[in-house]
């Protein structure tokens, strides 16, 4: 097929950001959370649960979908994941009532609604962008950071004026469409696809040639994908405790005023957002591990000094924004590095295997740290919990390399 008939590649990581938008709103779960603790009673552990089951599904739908879609293709599999992200919300209203349901509802089918629509673009724009991974992968993960933005603006105006069950029901039908049209226009390239004037980098004479496609279990059976996973669970259950708790956290910590540690919130969303392309960027100029690394840092120095200290707004807010700008560069980060080191052939499932670090941090880290939290009485001993945990990334940061030489020697 020659490359004047293909459809524009531009194409793609718009679609892809479009789905992410509507899928973020995630990540504004604190804007329900309250709400339906002083409508129905709940305590904060409960009503945090559907946000860590919800991520714990999104990480097993992640993994399915992705399997699937390297068999049939994207299209059907980013549709249904749509459908299920719309029933999802869609039944959160009428069975938001009970706990039971909203983590059915909420939890589950929503999750694993989320875990198929958000591989499927991922997937095709990395296949469509082999020059540009790093950066393309953070434009459209920006999205899904980003999202937070509509729900956490959006969502208080409808609950204080309709209600939180017809909320979820107004989400529903406006996400769960968004991402079904959307999904229904993704293709993979032909294959053997390369863009217009670009090669693959030829390796030097006699250097050793990885081999370019793993299967999941040749992957799971290597040293740097276990570096890559436990990597991927700190890094995300930083951005995760925070996120989820950004609120609590800013009137407890500083001070703030329910509605002012709302701002901060929402200032993190943004810097969430702007971190997937800023670290697909860096990370292309300067590399992974580095770009890595640097995430690590960025979470040091708020969890050590800026977070514990802060007494304003504008302390807080800073703290909670490098967090998310370091959170949104690990999303970035870990697609380009899955296909960097083990192909992009079977991408779908394999950055399925990587992202279940994912999962484990928001379904078991965050409800961790409230743990953490009442048993200590306050935010500053979590902190340290994640200080030694970022300590040890960083340090695995310098021992991760690609998978040991499969191939032959390049010839010269």
């Amino acid at each position: 097929m020659a490359d004047e008939r293909l459809p524009n590649r531009v194409l793609f990581p718009i679609l892809g950001t479009l789905m992410n938008l509507c899928m973020g709103n995630l990540y504004a779960w604190s804007v329900f959370r309250i709400p339906l603790q002083k409508l129905y009673g709940w305590s904060a552990f409960e009503a945090t649960v559907p946000f860590a089951l919800s991520i714990a599904f999104f990480s097993v739908g992640l993994i399915v979908a992705g399997r699937i879609q390297d068999k049939i293709g994207p299209r059907m599999v980013a549709m249904v994941g749509g459908i299920l992200v719309g029933i999802g919300f869609l039944l959160s209203g009428p069975m938001g009532g009970t706990l039971t349901g909203l983590y059915i509802a909420f939890g589950v089918i929503a999750g694993l609604g989320l875990g198929a629509a958000y591989v499927t673009p991922l997937a095709v724009t990395i296949k469509w962008w082999p020059d540009k991974r790093g950066l393309m992968t953070g434009i459209v993960v920006m999205g899904f950071g980003a999202g937070a933005i509509i729900g956490g603006i959006g969502g208080p105006l409808l609950i204080a004026n309709v209600g939180v069950s017809t909320t979820f029901v107004i989400f529903g039908l406006l996400f769960g469409g968004v991402i079904t049209f959307c999904g229904a226009l993704l293709k993979n390239p032909p294959p053997g696809y390369k863009p217009a004037g670009w090669s693959p980098p030829a390796p030097a004479p006699g250097a050793k040639v990885t081999r370019a496609d793993f299967t999941v279990g040749e992957m799971v059976g290597t040293l740097p994908f276990w570096l890559l996973w436990t990597e991927y669970l700190i890094s995300a259950g930083v951005g995760l405790i925070v996120i989820s708790q950004a609120s609590p956290i800013g009137q407890e910590v500083a001070g703030l005023t329910p509605v002012v540690a709302g701002g901060a919130l929402t200032m993190l969303a943004v810097f969430n957002g702007l971190g997937r392309p800023g670290f697909g960027w860096i990370s292309d100029a300067i590399g992974r591990k580095n770009a890595l690394a640097l995430i690590f840092a960025m979470h040091l120095v708020s969890l050590l000094f800026i977070l514990p200290n802060a007494t304003t707004f504008a302390t807080y807010a800073l703290g909670v924004c490098l967090v998310g700008f370091a959170f949104g560069g690990t999303l970035a980060l870990m697609p380009a590095f899955t296909s960097d080191f083990f192909g992009t052939k079977n991408l779908g499932i394999n950055y399925g295997a990587v992202f279940t670090a994912y999962g484990v941090a928001g379904g078991v880290l965050s409800l961790f740290a409230i743990q953490v939290r009442v048993a200590a009485g306050d935010w500053k001993t979590a902190f340290w919990y994640l200080v030694i945990a970022c300590v040890v990334g960083l340090a695995l940061t310098f021992i991760t390399k690609a998978p040991a030489a499969r191939e032959a020697e390049a010839k010269a």
